[in-house]
């Protein structure tokens, strides 16, 4: 019996996008001896991306879709279609065409030569603005000195997953979802192979600046208790350090001797106020992601669906 591949696509306003990505996988996947299936998240969308899935799925029947009640973010969008896919290897990806369908041959030849994980690393063009660019390296940087896992730097979310890994995938019930460290957590073999990603055609990216910070902070606190190791250490130095203004003011009260510099006492002041204000938003960060995941929502509500 030939095996099955199952293609999952988290969207969110990619109507134009989306006749164009089916169109290339089917170019790739028909010239390939394995059934497949092609199944679209929609995480929320505003633009008709519902209506054109629902179009193309009239005409080929192995296209299937996911409407999501609203937008839940793309890992929560992909931890759906994850938990509904029954392929013996599922390659998951971005539904804006920066993934080449072409790379999919590659990943199932190394998923067939024993791989139960085939990852991508994104190798950025020197087009990409330098601040994108200094600003991903960074990212990945903090993540791998901050967290117990290792990533390499333009880690993507197109991935090949075997069957197992999928089943050991949905079992996560975390809140805060980061595909990313959690496939390189799951262990099993794994292999990453370099893409050059191709030019979006339409709508525009949703990862702005702001949306990758809270990508890094989700990261770095869903794998590491670091950041609270680090503000102990920063307490107990400067409580430590503050402990060299005492000689100089027994020094002044035994010599009957005003202190001054109110100005440096001012800026002492604010300093260890921000301190402490940045270690309680530490703290206050990983409390809150406790409190969220004691509610024990589901990651997603799926408000309509072709699959069978």
């Amino acid at each position: 019996m030939s095996k099955k591949v199952s293609i999952v696509v988290p969207v969110c306003n990619e109507k134009g996008n989306v006749p164009l990505l089916i169109d290339c996988l089917r170019a790739v996947l028909d010239a390939l001896p394995y059934h497949y299936d092609i199944t679209f998240v929609d995480d929320g969308s505003n633009d008709g991306t519902v209506e054109a899935i629902k179009e193309q799925a009239t005409f080929h029947k192995n296209v299937f879709y996911i409407a999501l009640s609203r937008n839940f973010g793309h890992q929560n969008a992909l931890k759906a279609g994850l938990d509904l896919s029954d392929g013996d290897a599922v390659i998951s990806m971005d539904g804006d065409l920066q993934h080449p369908p072409d790379l999919i041959p590659e990943l199932i030849q190394n998923w067939e030569a024993g791989y139960d994980i085939v990852y991508t690393i994104r190798k950025d063009h020197q087009e990409i603005p330098m601040m994108k660019r200094k600003t991903s390296a960074m990212f990945y940087d903090f993540m791998n000195r901050l967290s117990d896992i290792e990533l390499e730097a333009g880690t993507a979310d197109f991935r090949l997953m075997d069957k197992r890994v999928v089943a050991a995938c949905r079992s996560f019930s975390e809140m805060d979802l980061f595909w990313r460290g959690l496939v390189k957590w799951v262990g099993f073999k794994q292999l990453g192979i370099e893409y050059e990603p191709a030019e979006r055609k339409f709508g525009k990216s949703k990862y702005t600046y702001k949306k990758m910070m809270q990508f890094a902070l989700r990261g770095i606190t869903s794998f590491s208790t670091k950041p609270l190791s680090i503000a102990i250490y920063l307490g107990f130095t400067f409580s430590l350090l503050s402990l060299l203004y005492v000689p100089y003011v027994l020094y002044s009260l035994y010599a009957n001797k005003a202190i001054s510099g109110w100005a440096s006492m001012i800026v002492t002041v604010a300093f260890f106020g921000g301190l402490q204000l940045m270690i309680l938003g530490i703290i206050g960060m990983y409390l809150g992601k406790l409190f969220m995941q004691s509610k024990e929502r589901p990651h997603y509500i799926i408000k309509e669906s072709n699959l069978p």
